[in-house]
């Protein structure tokens, strides 16, 4: 079987159409490029006149670049708000005057005489502090009165020593001890009985024969001296 190859077209087919002025491709190139040229020097031409220049600064479209401005810095806290205010204090409206009545004058009174009064008295003076004595302090107790012993007694006028009589017709007898207090003189100061004969008369003749009597002053270190002294007298009847 035979295979029928594809025909071909034509050479000039594939080369598309010719140009109907029938110029090369580089030819049309130089001839753009001409055109170009001419028109470059025309318009240079042009501006070198100074009123076509003026013309199109004029007519120049003006770019504008529209530039994001800065964002704004962030406003600051909003202060604290102030303290309230306090009230304006309340005004109280002053009560209305009272209405003035007028009163008739009053007969004006005759001036009194004047009298100076007396000038105060001075208050009185407080009274003195009283004084407190302080009671003295009482004497130191006197010594023991000395006692002066039998042997030392002495007399200037020895004691006389009566007998009563009604004692004697009675038979009354004893001993009587007296106590007799002699001072720095040798005077007896005190007479007492310090042991009884029994018999009241008796004692009693026995004290006043002691007052009657008178004694030598007792010394010690050469001093006089007082002391009791004790002194015997006895009361005998005759056989």
């Amino acid at each position: 079987m035979a295979v029928s190859s594809p025909t071909l077209p034509p050479a000039r087919a594939l080369r598309g159409p010719s140009r109907a002025d029938g110029l090369s491709a580089g030819q049309r190139r130089a001839v753009v490029a001409a055109i170009a040229a001419l028109h470059g020097v025309g318009g240079w031409a042009l501006l070198q006149v100074q009123p076509v220049r003026d013309a199109l600064a004029s007519a120049a479209p003006l770019f504008v670049d529209f530039i994001a401005p800065p964002a704004p810095p962030a406003p600051p806290p909003p202060p604290a708000p102030p303290p309230p205010a306090p009230p304006p204090p309340v005004r109280k409206k002053p009560p209305p005057p009272a209405p003035l009545i007028a009163a008739p004058p009053a007969p004006s009174p005759e001036p009194e005489p004047f009298i100076a009064a007396a000038p105060p008295e001075p208050p009185p003076m407080p009274p003195a502090p009283a004084v407190i004595e302080a009671s003295p302090a009482p004497p130191a107790p006197p010594p023991p009165p000395k006692t002066i012993p039998s042997s030392a007694v002495q007399y200037l006028e020895p004691p006389r020593l009566e007998y009563p009589r009604l004692s004697s017709r009675l038979g009354e007898s004893g001993r009587v001890m007296v106590r007799v207090y002699i001072d720095e003189a040798g005077l007896p100061r005190d007479v007492q009985v310090s042991r009884s004969s029994g018999y009241p008369r008796l004692d009693a003749a026995a004290v006043s024969a002691v007052r009657g009597a008178r004694f030598k002053p007792y010394t010690e270190n050469g001093r006089p001296t007082a002391g009791w002294a004790f002194i015997p007298l006895a009361f005998d009847l005759e056989p």
